[in-house]
Parts: C-alpha cells; sequence; structure tokens
C-alpha cells in the first residue's frame, strides 16, 4: 500500500471507519497485505472487500490490513461506506461514513 492511501486509511480509522469489532482468537499475518491482530483487539473496520466475500480491511494498533470476519465479533451493525470526493482535483474519492 503506498504511503498517500495509508494515510487515506489511517484518517478514516481515527473517525471510526464503518464500524468495530473485537478479535476473538490470535490471528498472524501470512502475507504482506493481512492484518495481525491479538485476541480482544479492538479492530476498526474500513471497509468490506467487493472481491472476497466475509473480508474486510481494518485498523489495528496503527497498521491497515485484510482479515476474515471468522476471527472477530462486530460490536455492532457495519454502517454503508460512500465515497466522496475532496475539494482538490488532484486527489482520489475518500471514504466516508454514513448511517444506512
Amino acid at each position: 500500500m503506498e504511503a498517500a492511501e495509508l494515510a487515506r486509511w489511517t484518517r478514516f480509522a481515527a473517525k471510526g471507519g464503518i464500524g468495530k469489532c473485537t478479535a476473538t482468537c490470535d490471528c498472524v499475518a501470512e502475507s504482506a497485505d493481512d492484518l495481525m491482530f491479538l485476541k480482544d483487539d479492538e479492530i476498526t473496520v474500513l471497509l468490506q472487500l467487493p472481491d472476497r466475500e466475509g473480508f474486510y480491511l481494518g485498523y489495528c494498533e496503527g497498521v491497515v490490513g485484510r482479515f476474515s470476519g471468522e476471527h472477530v465479533r462486530f460490536q455492532t451493525k457495519l454502517k454503508k461506506p460512500v465515497m466522496t470526493k475532496r475539494q482538490s482535483s488532484s486527489s482520489t474519492p475518500i471514504p466516508t461514513a454514513t448511517l444506512s
């Protein structure tokens, strides 16, 4: 993940993403794109991955990565993400969360 994209996801996580979940077990990252976490860690859910059912993009302990929904307990129903454009013409859309 490029630095600019990582910065956007980190800002979105600081705003709460689309929801929160709690890890039900330790999960070791199997690739560079995976999120590693320990049981009872709180994960901010950033996005449900459209190409992999049951997988999400999340933020935990300063790291952004993919994780399986089988390893977590969702605290609430996830919000529906909405893509919005920033004022700058050079930037790409940033996800923002709205209640569905």
